[in-house]
Formats: C-alpha cells, sequence, structure tokens
C-alpha cells in the first residue's frame, strides 16, 4: 500500500491542474444533480417486525383508513384562559372563536366541512357534543350513563375545571414532510394573535415538525477553532487554511450525496448535520497528518514531489486504515436491521470516504500547486520535532515512562468511575413531552399534562381482530370483554372502544395510562397487556395486538437497547482484527480495544450525567435518544482507531527500524505528540460547537462525540497506551509465526520506502528486518 500510495502522491503533486478540476467538477456535478433529484427528509423510527409495528399492520387491515402513526400530519393547539376563568366565558369564548377563525385561513388547512376541517370546533362546544353522543349510545344500548360520563371525561378536549382545552386537526397533505414552513408560520402567527389577546395558547404535533437540517452557525464556529489550532500546529497561515478548503470541499460533495440520497431512501433530518459533523472533523485531521507529514520529509530531500510522495506513502497509508475504521463502524450499522440507523450511517460512511479519497489526492495536488509557499504566511517561527528536540509529547512520554503500572491504573479508574452511571441509562424517542422547556410543542405539552394528567399524551391503541367469530352479537360480548381485561390492568386510567370497522370485525380501544408514556410504568403497563394478552385472546376467540405512537417508540428503543452489545461484539472484533493488519501484533491490537471499550463507556456515562440526569444544569433532565448511543458507538470506534494508527503507527516504525521498545514510544511521540493533540483538539472544537444547537439529539450527540475525542485522545492514546507500552516491552509487537504468514502485509509504516538515509526495507526485506531488530532489542 504504501508504494501504491507513494506513486499516487508524486503523480498528484505533478498533475495538480488535472486533479483539483476533478474535484471542482464533481462537485458542481453532485451539487447539480443532487438539487433535481432530492425530496423532503422524514424523520421516520419505526423498525419493521417489532410487535407494534405487527398491530399497526393488523389495524391498517381491519381499518384501511388508519394510516401510519408516524406519517399523521396532525396539529394540536392548547388553550388556555386566566388563572380563575373559563373558556366557557363570553370573552375567553369569543377569543377562541377569533383564534379559530385565524386558522382556517392558514394554507393547507382542511375544507371546514370535511371531517377533519370539522374537529376545529371551540373546546367547550366539542367536549359537550362528545358527551351527549357518549350518552345517547350508552342508553340507546343500554348500558350504564356513568360508564359513558367516565368515557366522555377521559376523552375531553376540555379540562375538569373548563380553562384548558385542546383543538386538533390534520393538514390536508398526503404526508406530513409534505406541510409547508409557511403554513407552520401561519399557524404559530395566529397563537401569537391569541396570546396578544390574553389567551395562553401553544401548538404541537407531527404536522408542526420542523424537516429543515438546522443551520451552519456550528460548522463556522468549529472551523473557526480548527483554524487556530492549525496555524498555532503550523505557524504558517497557507498551510493552516489546507486542510479546511480540502475539508470542506469533500463535506460540500459528502452533504450534496446525502440530498440526493433522498430520491432512493427516507433520510433523517439530522443525517446531513450528522455527515457534516463527522466529514468536517475527519477532513480537517487527515489532511493535517499528511501535511505534517510533508512537513517533516521536507527536512530530508529538497524534491518536494518527492516529499510528498513519502508523505503520502507513510501518513497517507494511516490516513487509509483510520477512515476504513470509521467507515467499517459506520457500515456496520447495517447489521442492527433498524432502516433508518442503516441510512444514517451509510450516509456519515459515505461522507468518511469522501474525505478521504479528498486527502490522498487533492491535498498533494494543492501542494503541487503551492510549491513553495505551501508553508507561506509565516506568523511565528517553525520548530523542528525532528531529532532529538526535546518538546512537551516527548516530556510526557518519558513522565509516563517513570511509573507506568500507576499511570495505567490510574487512567482505568478514571475511565472506569466516569462509566458508572451507565447502569442507569434511560433510552426514548424524541416528543414534545421531552422538547426543550422553551418550545411551544414543550409548553403545549405541559398544558396538557396540567389538564388532563399525563397518560393522555401516551395512550396505547388495543387493535382486537374477531374475524373468527361469526356472531355479531358474540363479536359485540367479545369486545367488552376485552375493554374490561384492559380496564383492569394496573395503572390504565380509563379503556374504551373508539371504533369498530364497517364489518363489525374489528375494534380499536383506546388506553389511557395514568403515567406519561416515558415513565417506567407506562412501559410496564405495556408489558403487562402483551403478557395477559394469550388468555384473553383464547377467552373471546380474537387476536389483539397493542400499538400506537407510544408502543412503537417503546419498541423502538427497547429494540436499540438490545442492540447495543452485539453491536458493541462487532465493532470490537473488527478492531481487534484490523489493527492485527496494520501492527502485525496480538498485544497492541488487544490494549487499543480494550481502551476503546474504557473510553465509549466513560463516554456514554458522562452523557447520561449531564443530559439524563442534568448535573451540571447546561441541559434539562430527559432520556437519551434511543439511537444516540449505538451511534456514538460506532463513531468513538472510528475516531479511537484514528488516534491509535496515527500514533502507534510512528512506534512502530521506529522499533522496525532498530531503536529499542521504549526509544519507539518516545520516538513516536516526539513525531506524532503535536500533531495528535492538533487532531483531537480540532476535533473536540467541530463536535462541541455543535452543542449551540437548539436540537437536543444534535446537542448530546455533540458532546458526547466531543468527550469522546477528548477521554480516548488524552486519556487512553496518550496515557494509557504509552504505560501499556512501556510495561510490555519488546512483547509488545510479538506475534505467532503462523499468523503473520496468513496477515496480508499492507505496509502501514512505509517500511518499504525505507528511512531517508537509510536503505528501503524491502532492499533487506521486510520480515529480515523486523527480525533482525527484534533479536537486537531481545
Amino acid at each position: 500500500m504504501a508504494t501504491y500510495l507513494y506513486r499516487l502522491g508524486r503523480t498528484a503533486y505533478r498533475r495538480w491542474p488535472y486533479f483539483i478540476a476533478a474535484w471542482l467538477v464533481a462537485l458542481v456535478a453532485v451539487g447539480g444533480v443532487a438539487a433535481s433529484i432530492s425530496k423532503p427528509m422524514v424523520d421516520s423510527f419505526s423498525i419493521p417486525g417489532i410487535p407494534s409495528e405487527q398491530a399497526q399492520d393488523l389495524q391498517q387491515e381491519l381499518f384501511p383508513n388508519a394510516g401510519d402513526a408516524f406519517d399523521q400530519a396532525t396539529a394540536t393547539v392548547v388553550v388556555a384562559a386566566p388563572e380563575g376563568q373559563r373558556l366557557s366565558d363570553p370573552a375567553n369564548a369569543a377569543k377562541v372563536e377569533d383564534l379559530i377563525a385565524r386558522l382556517r385561513d392558514v394554507p393547507q388547512m382542511p375544507a371546514a366541512d370535511s371531517p377533519a376541517g370539522a374537529q376545529l370546533v371551540s373546546p367547550v362546544t366539542a367536549a359537550e357534543g362528545q358527551r351527549q353522543q357518549l350518552v345517547a349510545a350508552a342508553q340507546e344500548q343500554g348500558q350504564p350513563v356513568d360508564q359513558a360520563e367516565a368515557n366522555a371525561a377521559a376523552l375531553s378536549p376540555l379540562s375538569a375545571d373548563g380553562r384548558i382545552g385542546t383543538m386538533t386537526w390534520s393538514f390536508d397533505v398526503d404526508s406530513v414532510t409534505d406541510v409547508e414552513p409557511g403554513t407552520q408560520d401561519a399557524v404559530l402567527a395566529a397563537l401569537d394573535t391569541a396570546r396578544d389577546a390574553g389567551l395562553t395558547a401553544e401548538v404541537n404535533g407531527a404536522g408542526m415538525q420542523s424537516f429543515a437540517p438546522p443551520g451552519g452557525t456550528s460548522e463556522l464556529i468549529g472551523i473557526a477553532i480548527a483554524a487556530l489550532v492549525l496555524v498555532l500546529t503550523f505557524g504558517s497561515l497557507v498551510a493552516a487554511g489546507l486542510p479546511i478548503v480540502t475539508a470542506l470541499i469533500g463535506v460540500g460533495i459528502g452533504s450534496l450525496l446525502v440530498v440526493g440520497a433522498t430520491a432512493f431512501w427516507e433520510l433523517g433530518t439530522m443525517t446531513p448535520t450528522l455527515a457534516t459533523m463527522l466529514g468536517l472533523a475527519v477532513g480537517i485531521d487527515y489532511a493535517l497528518f499528511i501535511l505534517s507529514r510533508y512537513r517533516s520529509e521536507l527536512r530530508h530531500t529538497d524534491d518536494r514531489a518527492e516529499a510528498a510522495a513519502r508523505a503520502l506513502g507513510t501518513a497517507g497509508s494511516a490516513v487509509v486504515f483510520a477512515g476504513l475504521t470509521v467507515i467499517i463502524a459506520l457500515s456496520a450499522l447495517s447489521l442492527v436491521r433498524i432502516p433508518f440507523l442503516t441510512t444514517m450511517g451509510l450516509a456519515a460512511a459515505a461522507t468518511v470516504l469522501v474525505a478521504v479519497l479528498i486527502a490522498l489526492t487533492l491535498t498533494p495536488a494543492i501542494l503541487g500547486m503551492l510549491k513553495g509557499k505551501a508553508f507561506a504566511g509565516r506568523v511565528r517561527r517553525e520548530t523542528s520535532d525532528e531529532g532529538e528536540t526535546v518538546g512537551n509529547g516527548v516530556r510526557w512520554s518519558r513522565l509516563v515512562g517513570r511509573a507506568p503500572a500507576l499511570v495505567a491504573a490510574v487512567a482505568v479508574v478514571v475511565l472506569g468511575a466516569l462509566a458508572v452511571p451507565m447502569k442507569d441509562l434511560h433510552l426514548a424517542l424524541p416528543s414534545d413531552s421531552t422538547a426543550p422547556s422553551e418550545t411551544t410543542q414543550r409548553k403545549a405539552a405541559d398544558l396538557m399534562t396540567e389538564a388532563f394528567g399525563p397518560g393522555r399524551q401516551g395512550p396505547l391503541v388495543l387493535v382486537v381482530d374477531a374475524r373468527k367469530v361469526s356472531d355479531p352479537a358474540e363479536r359485540s360480548a367479545a369486545y367488552g370483554e376485552v375493554v374490561a381485561w384492559a380496564a383492569g390492568q394496573g395503572d390504565v386510567a380509563n379503556a374504551q372502544v373508539v371504533g369498530t370497522n364497517e364489518a363489525g370485525t374489528g375494534a380499536q380501544v383506546l388506553i389511557t395510562p395514568r403515567s406519561g408514556p416515558d415513565d417506567e410504568a407506562t412501559l410496564t403497563l405495556l408489558e403487562d397487556l402483551r403478557g395477559s394478552s394469550a388468555e384473553i385472546e383464547a377467552n373471546t376467540g380474537t387476536t389483539v395486538g397493542v400499538t400506537g405512537l407510544t408502543a412503537i417508540q417503546t419498541d423502538v428503543s427497547e429494540k436499540l437497547q438490545g442492540a447495543l452489545l452485539p453491536y458493541l461484539a462487532v465493532v470490537v472484533g473488527l478492531a481487534f482484527l484490523l489493527l492485527m493488519v496494520v501492527f502485525r501484533s496480538v498485544l497492541v491490537p488487544l490494549t487499543a480495544t480494550l481502551g476503546f471499550l474504557l473510553s465509549v463507556l466513560a463516554t456514554l456515562g458522562t452523557t447520561i450525567l449531564v443530559f439524563q440526569e442534568g448535573v451540571g444544569g447546561l441541559f434539562e433532565p430527559a432520556p437519551l435518544m434511543s439511537f444516540m448511543p449505538i451511534l456514538v458507538i460506532g463513531i468513538v470506534f472510528g475516531l479511537a482507531m484514528d488516534y491509535q494508527v496515527f500514533l502507534v503507527t510512528r512506534m512502530r516504525e521506529a522499533f522496525v527500524h532498530g531503536d529499542t521498545a521504549r526509544e519507539a514510544v518516545v520516538d513516536g511521540f516526539r513525531h506524532g505528540a503535536r500533531v495528535v493533540a492538533a487532531a483531537a483538539a480540532i476535533m473536540i472544537s467541530v463536535f462541541a460547537a455543535f452543542m449551540l444547537q437548539d436540537e437536543p439529539l444534535i446537542q448530546s450527540i455533540g458532546f458526547a462525540l466531543a468527550a469522546a475525542v477528548f477521554f480516548d485522545a488524552v486519556i487512553v492514546r496518550m496515557t494509557l497506551i504509552p504505560a501499556l507500552m512501556y510495561l510490555m516491552g519488546d512483547k509488545a509487537w510479538w506475534l505467532p509465526r503462523w499468523v503473520d504468514r496468513i496477515l496480508p502485509d499492507v505496509d502501514v509504516e512505509g517500511e518499504k520506502l525505507g528511512r531517508p538515509g537509510r536503505p528501503a526495507a524491502s532492499d533487506l526485506g521486510g520480515e529480515h528486518e523486523l527480525e533482525t531488530a527484534g533479536s537486537r532489542h531481545a
């Protein structure tokens, strides 16, 4: 590989106009295609095969117009009269009617004479009409009126004190993504008028969800900090700008590919954000590593094309494997078989692939264009990291070497302590009740909880299939028995039939819990309903299934939580095998993967403390998003291996060229510590900048990735790993001969290129040099 990349670097340097033109044409072409075929992004968190999805399929079979729970373009306006007043008071009633009139003028609203439009009426009118209808039906069927009154109260859009009411409708669109931003703005403007009149008015629902990707403020902040770090690293404005330019081109192409992919797959709104976050971070880092090695090679030759070629043959090889680990980890998300997570991982992996290709081809091409001006624009005197220079990296490595066992123990204890909160992990999908408190969605949810209790926002839908029951009277009795069974479960506030199909062979039973959708009591209720359903099915001859948004979200969260350990096992196994190929060692990959486990567990534990428990008061306590941990595991795996490859390959390079094991550790830090520290600082700044977004999921991922880079780069790769390398000595590079024979020789360290002033390893025989080096060290 080193030889091939050496040739690629020389060619790209010499024929730079072709390479630069090719990437610019690619950027324009991908942008044009993406703009012409792209479709809106959709946040769909369903997973085929989970119990709630199966029940929803049954529901749609019995009730063809039921639709998908995730694709209902509904909106719920919650209005409240001032304290001590009622919505039925004449003045407040007039204000509510004015609000309704303004809402009817909003674009994409259903026609007033349609079933959906008929729902947009005053909560006072709707509540009384609903009560009368249920009481009349109960009297007609000879059922207790008091039960009908209780059922009416459970579904009433008006609170018991008459102060708070709800109005729910579905926009006149085919899909939730068809609701235009202008429509949502018009709804909010109508609410502002109601607020000015003295009412409290808020709105939530899927129809008010924004599908526009977050703005670019975070990216700009991350780039600004990265530029500062690069200036301090290279002391040159031109050199500092080069990694940023290449990274931006890579992110541009990667993001446009994601946008274009919406024509073929459903992608979530945070997919481009994740792709941008990763593409920007790794794109800058990969160019940084190659540029740093190029500067190092220039100290040994005046031939800039040769320096670029050698930089790509050495650091470029590490970039390939570092990028490959990120791509493998993200692509491996498809093994979990969760559609939205698969598309998210593949989209991010594609962006990382573009970043690798950009680093390997555009970086040497721009160096060829700049030639002697690559390090122009000096802002400080250049400091050498060659020879026997004693920098901070060397000082730190020697400090660790004085008491490696103690240092390793402290690192493990610190990371282990940070991982303890993992035992309290609570996962959930995004909902209005977990949105930031300043949003209208959260305010509407809080008002509904105040008025109707937390269970109103977490209803369960029991689908009853009675097609095997032939007698209509028996079917009716079966429905009543199912309702009684459901109402008898713990934590149930109300259970009632809310609809039957035309043939009378199916019914929908609405179950209102006493607790909220994210409460453990609601999850227990769901388990109890499913656990005891076999008995009611046998007694009634029906088939029942539990669905609804709460059930689907709960099943998705449990599926994701159950996939954590298998996915972790997959990426750890891949890490071990890949690093055996890279380092041709058993112990080095073992320590690398153990370090990864420690850093990812510490990352998740810290994220739980900050976001789930609210420690520090920076963020409101809320469950972690269901797919955040597994996504962070995949990304952290790739980033962890990045630093392992970049730092330890320099150690192995020194070892195979004759240094002792201890000297190799110091040499690795001499050449790699500064650039790894700069790369980590850049990644931390890019990821941390996304904490400024308004979306809690993006905030938590940005925090988790920034923390992961800190833990892995500082505590694991630059503290724990060198301590373990000191303790292992020459044994760190031990590899059984039979394993050595079957592993491919990829030459990540550029052994075949040799060191300046020394013959290439290929001239001596790579295996011979390693063996003789090992014998000398022994």
